[in-house]
């Protein structure tokens, strides 16, 4: 089945950054697109990022465009999210997926614990 572990939360000020990792044990996730999404407080998670198998294709939320980058190391099966530019709006809990190539959206419902993010203005 394979199993994400998400990690590199922590807690840190508004303009400051934080890299999130997406490690994958049990099976290789390297021929699948892989997405980033968050869960605030009283809110329904939402897409944060995407990138493709080969990792030539990413794709983001309007509203981490600039500030976010996704990436991916498949010889250690790890997804990475960089988050430069913090803001308080960006906290929540931080969860990774395989997601479907043409859409982005997660394959399955099943969520691993996430990483907590949070940013104090």
């Amino acid at each position: 089945q394979g199993q994400l572990v998400e990690s590199g939360g922590g807690l840190v000020q508004a303009g400051g950054s934080l890299r999130l990792s997406c490690a994958a044990s049990g099976r290789t996730f390297s021929r699948n697109a892989m997405g980033w999404f968050r869960q605030a407080p009283g809110k329904e998670r939402e897409f944060v990022a995407a990138i493709s198998w080969s990792g030539g294709s990413t794709s983001y939320a309007d509203s981490v465009k600039g500030r976010f980058t996704i990436s991916r190391d498949v010889a250690i099966n790890t997804v990475y999210l960089q988050m430069n530019s913090l803001k308080p709006e960006d906290t929540a809990v931080y969860y990774c997926n395989v997601v479907y190539h043409s859409s982005y959206r997660p394959v399955t419902d099943s969520w691993g614990q996430g990483t907590q993010v949070t940013v104090s203005s």
